[in-house]
């Protein structure tokens, strides 16, 4: 028992002595933390205040969130775009009663004036040898398979069935126009014609708008020889003869002296279409045909004939001088102040002058030979001019007014290529005539409707029974004569110049754009990129651009194709 007792004072003296021990540790503890809570609640003065990382973050974050929700949006509008243009609407039957207004032609003018045109006014026939409207200033592009011809077409039924007033279209060449009898005689030149072949079409207004064809100047055997590039028909053909030459070129047991002469490609002409042409062909050998068929790589080369002393003559003369020195690094060869005489099965005749002034005739062999140099009139605009007295001076086609009207004329407009407007004959010349022909025939057909109005209006003046029913007529009728006021005040038609674009290979373009009250002239890789947003906004559907566009990237990623059609 003592010896128990004694282990418990023991205990008890221990855990008297440890227990301030214990209050002291436990003190100092919570003296810690406060002071640590204190520090970390003041704020820091000595040292400045770090931004913070999530405002960057937060900033990232909500330009992925608009750049998302664009291109949701943009989708969404190109989809509805695509189901609209595949889902047109019911359409009215045109009035036989009102004025019919017949459009001869597919190509810009007569297309532009078609989609701005309100046909609720007017008895619309459209009369055309092509069911569809050619994008013409990528056709260089086709020539090479860099864009497929079907990318640049659009049908004319596609955008004319959703006209508010059903248009009717005939698939048929004007074959001549009678102005004193106000027919037009067509003919069907399609493959299979039915029992009527030829018929006419009477017309109240008429627009003529056939554009040119291909000039020759009365060179012998351009016709026969050369290969034009204004349809879709011609780009295909030189695509085959391209492929053709260069096939042709490989066979066996072929001549040096021959060779040389089927890989020798000539454009004659150093406007636009045969600058981007002889572009579009060097890049086609430089990127495709010298890996596909490295045979022909010491013998393919490209001429450009042009018989002014420089190509591209409405640029400025630093980009003719940046155009030429671009040709040079591709290894074009520029032969200006050079003459065609002559066309052969095999050679050109040509007339240059020599190194001592003297003109001198030589033969140019080729395999290729593209014609790309101006217009001349078509037969039937030019029968046509043959009828009316005041255009028996005019020689490059239709004399127009100010307001687009055939001079001697009082119901014949004219627009394109056909018409002389003291303009350069080129799509964005007929394009801006269209639309301005648009604006006036809408103008014309509310004039009509508001006369009629006003015809209606004095009748009921007449028989009004008290003096406030005729006061009210009358005030009616001199509102609609305000109307009438605004509706006629349309000034005559005046070309807005927006500029000139080229594409002169390598992937480098050259542009004089109308710029405030100048022109900016610019070239290079840059002006490329710009050249063919240019283009894919002036297409002329949302289609056209979607297929232009995968054109361009299956050509940057598989090449271009050199099999033959």
């Amino acid at each position: 028992m003592a010896s128990t007792s004694r282990i418990a004072q023991l205990a008890r003296s221990r855990l008297v002595t440890s227990r301030p021990t214990v209050l002291r540790r436990v003190q100092q503890h919570t003296f810690q933390r406060r002071a640590y809570a204190d520090a970390t609640s003041k704020p820091a003065t000595s040292a400045p205040l770090k931004p913070k990382r999530g405002a960057f973050r937060s900033l990232l974050k909500w330009s992925w969130r608009l750049t998302y929700l664009s291109a949701v949006g943009g989708l969404a509008y190109v989809g509805y775009g695509v189901y609209e243009m595949r889902n047109p609407p019911e359409q009215m039957e045109p009035d036989a009663s009102k004025k019919t207004l017949v459009i001869l032609g597919t190509g810009w003018g007569s297309v532009s004036l078609l989609k701005k045109l309100d046909t609720e006014h007017y008895n619309v026939i459209v009369v055309s040898p092509r069911n569809y409207f050619l994008f013409t200033p990528l056709l260089p592009s086709c020539t090479t398979g860099t864009i497929e011809h079907r990318s640049i077409m659009e049908p004319v039924r596609n955008f004319l069935r959703h006209k508010k007033t059903a248009v009717k279209f005939y698939e048929a060449e004007c074959t001549k126009i009678d102005y004193e009898k106000k027919v037009v005689y067509i003919h069907d030149d399609s493959e299979i014609k039915g029992d009527v072949a030829a018929t006419e079409v009477p017309f109240d207004m008429l627009v003529v708008g056939v554009g040119a064809e291909n000039a020759t100047f009365g060179i012998p055997g351009v016709r026969e020889h050369g290969l034009f590039l204004k349809e879709v028909g011609d780009a295909q053909n030189i695509r085959r003869r391209i492929m053709d030459c260069c096939e042709t070129a490989t066979f066996k047991d072929q001549h040096p002296d021959e060779i040389k002469r089927l890989l020798h490609m000539v454009v004659v002409g150093g406007g636009p279409t045969g600058v981007e042409f002889a572009g579009e062909l060097q890049d086609f050998f430089e990127n495709d045909l010298r890996k596909w068929i490295p045979e022909i790589a010491d013998n393919f080369h490209v001429t450009l004939v042009e018989a002014l002393p420089n190509v591209l003559p409405m640029f400025s003369k630093q980009l003719i001088e940046y155009t030429e020195k671009t040709f040079s690094e591709e290894k074009i060869t520029i032969r200006t102040k050079t003459m065609v005489k002559n066309v052969s099965d095999k050679y050109i005749e040509a007339e240059s002058a020599g190194p001592d002034g003297k003109k001198r005739l030589e033969q140019i062999p080729y395999g290729l030979l593209v014609w790309a140099t101006g217009n001349a009139v078509r037969p039937v605009v030019k029968d046509l001019m043959g009828q009316i007295p005041a255009q028996k001076d005019s020689r490059r086609g239709l004399a127009v007014n100010e307001f687009l009207v055939v001079k001697g004329t009082e119901n014949i407009w004219a627009v394109g290529d056909c018409a002389v407007a003291n303009y350069a004959p080129t799509a964005q010349v007929a394009s801006q005539e269209g639309a301005f022909l648009a604006r006036l025939f809408n103008q014309m057909g509310k004039s009509d409707v508001i006369e009629q109005e006003l015809q209606k209006l004095s009748d009921e003046q007449e028989k009004a029974p008290t003096k406030e029913a005729r006061d009210a007529v009358f005030h009616q009728i001199k509102e609609n004569q305000k109307r009438l006021r605004r509706v006629k005040q349309m000034g005559p038609f005046e070309y807005s110049h927006q500029g000139s674009l080229a594409y002169i290979g390598s992937e480098k373009a050259v542009a004089d754009i109308s710029w405030l009250t100048g022109n900016l002239a610019t070239g290079g890789t840059l002006t490329y990129f710009f050249w063919r947003s240019a283009y894919l906004s002036m297409c002329f559907s949302t289609r056209n651009r979607i297929l232009v566009i995968m054109d361009w990237v299956k050509a940057k990623m598989f090449g271009r194709d050199v099999s033959r059609e």
